[in-house]
């Protein structure tokens, strides 16, 4: 891991994320990108509509001092940090600034149960996820240090989501943690006899080249199924496939992979499918 992003609004949040992220630059040696994306329109910043280019000027000015101030945070010191303001909130402009800097991980801050808010507003913190290729890690509260032992990971264990296991696996092998497989059995037309799940876990893994034990947890939902099984085995975070701006995958239909996000009192880590 050799450089991180980490989105700010300034908000309590966005520092329990910094701080994550500090953590893991440390281990890792990487840098810190401090980015803040500004709400300007474009009348703001052409000076159209009675707006003014000097208008816009302070409000980046502003912005920057904060991140200075914020960058001076004691617990920074030693850490490399490239500080970055946008103009607008195009969640597509995370993804090529984690281009340009090489960036392994996004890691941003969310309110958890009550929604994502401030900068990660309603559907703001799915888009950051829709549009990164690179793994998001969401934080919901303050963890002064950072470890994971148990890594939960759902997966569907279908062709589709190869990518995004393997990627997992990466992920846990850089943290030093135990990759916990988990497929979510659930009632209804998606129920699969004990067999007929293992046969398919069993030729996913043979495609995947690892050998690895998988739970099937039995629950009423995808989402209850994970954040319980996850609560069952004392894990430290929680993984899920997403399909990147093609949407949630097959096996997290609709909200369910949001609401893994919002429900889940761990932190969560979202990585992309093919």
């Amino acid at each position: 891991m050799k450089s991180i992003i980490v989105p700010t609004d300034f908000s309590q949040q966005s520092e329990y994320a910094l701080k994550v992220a500090t953590t893991l630059a440390k281990k890792h040696k990487a840098e810190i990108i401090l980015l803040h994306m500004l709400e300007l329109n474009q009348a703001l910043i052409s000076g159209a509509e009675g707006f003014y280019p000097e208008q816009s000027v302070f409000l980046i000015k502003m912005a920057e001092k904060r991140l200075t101030d914020m960058m001076g945070k004691p617990y920074l010191k030693g850490i490399d940090v490239v500080p970055i303001v946008k103009h607008f909130k195009v969640f597509s402009e995370v993804n090529e600034v984690a281009k340009k800097h090489n960036a392994d991980l996004v890691v941003m801050g969310s309110h958890g149960a009550d929604g994502f808010k401030e900068m990660f507003v309603g559907s703001n913190a799915e888009k950051v996820v829709r549009n990164s290729d690179i793994p998001v890690l969401i934080i919901k509260k303050d963890i002064p240090n950072f470890k994971v032992k148990d890594f939960v990971f759902g997966c569907d264990f279908k062709d589709g989501s190869l990518l995004a296991f393997r990627k997992a696996k990466d992920f846990a092998d850089l943290l030093g943690a135990k990759l916990d497989l988990v497929y979510i059995n659930t009632q209804g037309d998606d129920f699969m006899a004990t067999g007929d799940a293992y046969d398919r876990i069993s030729k996913f893994l043979q495609k995947a080249g690892v050998g690895q034990e998988v739970e099937i947890y039995n629950d009423y939902s995808v989402e209850r199924g994970i954040l319980n099984y996850s609560e069952r085995v004392s894990a430290d975070l929680i993984g899920i496939p997403t399909h990147g701006r093609k949407g949630l995958s097959h096996f997290l239909v609709g909200s369910i992979g949001e609401d893994i996000a919002n429900h889940s009192k761990l932190p969560v880590v979202t990585f992309k499918m093919g």
